[in-house]
C-alpha cells in the first residue's frame, strides 16, 4: 500500500510513518500543509505513481481551520481512485458531510484518539485504500443524531438504527453480530430491512452499506 501523509505535527507525522512502514506499507511522502499535499499528489500523478491512500489532518497551516479537509475534498474530486482518510481532534459535522458527499468509495473520517488504537487505525487505512469506508463511531453517532428528524429515518426501528451506525463504521455483518451479541442471520435481516426502507436496490451493489448512511446526510 502506497501512502501519503499530510500532518503539520512532526511528531504525529513521523509516528504514523513509522507505524505504517513497520507493517510493510510504503509511505511515499510526508508533508506539513495542504498546499504541499496537493502538489505532492500532482507530482506523483505526473510520474504515474499515485498513492493508494492519503491520510490528512482536517486542520493545517496556514490558518489551521479547514485547509486539510478542503484539500481532501479536492483530491476526491480530481483523483477518484485515491482513498482519502482524514483525521480530526473532534467531530466537525460540516466537514464530515462535505467529505462524504458524492461517491462513497475510499473515504474515511477518524478522530485522532483512534490512532492510538493501532490495529483499528491500520485496518481503517487499508480499508479506505481498497475503496472501502471507515467512519469513527462518534462521527456516525453525531451525523445520525443530527438526522433523526429526517423522514428517511421514520421507518427504522431503534435496532436498525444501531445496526446502521455500525455498518457506517465499516464493520462486517459478522462483526456487528458480535458487537450486538446476536446471530449473523439476525444482522442480515436488519441490513436487508434497512436497504428496503431506504429504497436501496440490489443494483446499487456493495456500496449500499455506505449509501444507507449517505441517504441521511443528503436528504
Amino acid at each position: 500500500m502506497r501512502v501519503v501523509i499530510a500532518e503539520d505535527s512532526v511528531l504525529l507525522r513521523e509516528g504514523l510513518t513509522r507505524l505504517l512502514t513497520d507493517l510493510g506499507h510504503d509511505v511515499v511522502a510526508g508533508v506539513g500543509d495542504a498546499e504541499a499535499l496537493l502538489k505532492t499528489v500532482a507530482d506523483l500523478g505526473a510520474e504515474q505513481a499515485l498513492p493508494d491512500v492519503v491520510v490528512a489532518d482536517v486542520r493545517m497551516p496556514p490558518t489551521h481551520t479547514d485547509e486539510g479537509v478542503r484539500a481532501a475534498v479536492r483530491l476526491r474530486r480530481e483523483y477518484p481512485g485515491i482513498g482519502v482518510l482524514v483525521l480530526s481532534q473532534y467531530v466537525e459535522e460540516q466537514y464530515a458531510t462535505e467529505l462524504l458527499a458524492g461517491s462513497s468509495r475510499g473515504v474515511g473520517y477518524l478522530l485522532k484518539d483512534r490512532v492510538a488504537e493501532v490495529r483499528e487505525f491500520v485496518d481503517a487505512v487499508v480499508r479506505v485504500a481498497r475503496g472501502g469506508t471507515a467512519l469513527d463511531p462518534e462521527v456516525v453517532a453525531q451525523l445520525l443524531g443530527r438526522s433523526r428528524k429526517q423522514d428517511a429515518l421514520a421507518g427504522l426501528t431503534p435496532r436498525e438504527r444501531e445496526v446502521l451506525g455500525l455498518m457506517a463504521e465499516g464493520r462486517t455483518n459478522s462483526a456487528i453480530a458480535r458487537q450486538l451479541v446476536v446471530s449473523d442471520g439476525a444482522v442480515e435481516k436488519h441490513v436487508s430491512n434497512i436497504f428496503l426502507k431506504l429504497g436501496l436496490s440490489p443494483s446499487d451493489g456493495d456500496h449500499r452499506r455506505v449509501l444507507a448512511v449517505l441517504t441521511y446526510l443528503n436528504s
